[in-house]
């Protein structure tokens, strides 16, 4: 039943209609310029998985140079940036698909920042060891009010570009949920951890601007999205809890017209996760429990290691869509093979020969291939197979 429900039509608050449930997640690819502007090879891999899914949300776009997590990945925080972002839209949006720009912010776990400034921000002033000793700095209140207008700005540069929509991502430790979280926010003043409210204030802050800008500028039908992770785990430990997190999402929703909550986190198979603080939903599947909250109000999706059939249909049964990225890399056509009934064709098995068929770029996937090994949601050759491609990276192949 599940199965057939993928490809149902989903409509969203604001009206919009998805032709079927299945999203093409973030991935970056790592084959923009050292300036974060999209490439050739860019526009061509997403062209290429142009219908692969009824919504696709782009990798990771950050808004400040300070804030980059990925080295070779794209920008949207610079004017500079529309041009190519609008051809990026073009390519994903050129046989139906709804395209969102995904807006983020790595705080402290801007690893290229790091790499390229010596220190990166965060909510609290810390030493980390990982990955190599180092500062981080403490935003000040201007900092902190400059982002929010970055997020704005971002924003309006998507609906320059021509973007359906926006995802503003707070998921996998991004300073929104660091923000958010006991375990890396020590402030003590209004964004500070001695209440809820404070803790949320970033969030709320960035969706109220990120609203505002939409209501004066975008087109009728702008979808704006939500990422985040709902319970924070750190091993046995939990920073901040369910019940916590569905009171953010309902804050959100008394000042922003969000139009889905996409649930992510850093895992194997994070769509089964079972909440693991002690209390009335400890053991139960996190999924089911924001599905059954919201439910009839806003579009939940399911993400994180969703690469079979069989996944599909379990991630279905407490979701309203499913995201898949990975498995989309390799086999762009996985769900036109599920529609026909070819699952027997679904291959994530690939060689160097069909790099080209599938316009992978010849550098790319350098900082994601770690995150593909930590998910395995394709098959160990074909990760060994991107791992090799580091040895393109030069400044030719970017051009």
């Amino acid at each position: 039943m599940t199965e057939g429900k993928l490809f149902q039509a989903l409509q969203l608050p604001n009206g919009v209609v998805l032709k079927n449930r299945f999203v093409l997640s973030p991935m970056i690819t790592n084959s923009s310029t050292q300036e974060g502007f999209v490439t050739q090879a860019d526009i061509d891999y997403a062209y290429r998985r142009a219908d692969a899914a009824a919504l696709q949300i782009t990798g990771a776009a950050y808004i400040e140079e300070y804030g980059q997590l990925f080295e070779y990945g794209f920008s949207s925080a610079k004017d500079e940036d529309i041009v190519g972002l609008t051809e990026l839209a073009k390519a994903m949006k050129a046989k139906g698909a709804k395209a969102i720009l995904q807006l983020t912010h790595a705080g402290r776990f801007a690893s290229h920042s790091l790499k390229k400034y010596g220190f990166v921000y965060g909510p609290s002033a810390m030493k980390l060891q990982s990955p190599i000793v180092h500062e981080v700095k403490e935003l000040t209140h201007k900092h902190i009010q400059q982002l929010v207008i970055d997020y704005q700005n971002a924003t309006s540069r998507a609906i320059k570009a021509g973007f359906d929509g926006v995802e503003i991502s707070s998921a996998q430790r991004l300073l929104m949920q660091a923000f958010f979280s006991p375990f890396s926010n020590k402030r003590h003043d209004e964004y500070g951890r001695d209440s809820l409210e404070n803790r949320a204030r970033f969030a709320l802050e960035v969706l109220r601007g990120v609203n505002d800008v939409i209501k004066k500028e975008a087109p009728k039908g702008f979808i704006l999205g939500f990422r985040a992770t709902p319970e924070e785990t750190r091993g046995s430990q939990v920073g901040y809890s369910v019940e916590e997190f569905i009171t953010l999402v309902e804050w959100i929703l008394e000042l922003a017209d969000i139009q889905y909550l996409a649930i992510a986190s850093w895992g194997h198979n994070v769509f089964r996760n079972r909440v693991r603080a002690k209390g009335a939903y400890e053991g139960q599947l996190v999924t089911e429990i924001i599905w059954r909250h919201f439910f009839g109000r806003l579009p939940i999706m399911a993400t994180g290691g969703i690469n079979t059939p069989e996944k599909v249909a379990e991630a279905l049964k407490y979701a309203d869509f499913v995201g898949s990225a990975s498995p989309l890399v390799v086999d762009p056509e996985f769900l036109q093979k599920m529609e026909t009934g070819r699952q027997s064709e679904i291959n994530f098995k690939i060689k160097f020969e069909d790099l080209a068929s599938l316009k992978i770029p010849e550098a790319s996937f350098k900082d994601i291939v770690p995150l593909m090994d930590y998910g395995e949601s394709i098959p160990k050759e074909s990760r060994e197979l991107f791992r090799s491609l580091i040895t393109n990276y030069h400044k030719e192949s970017l051009l």
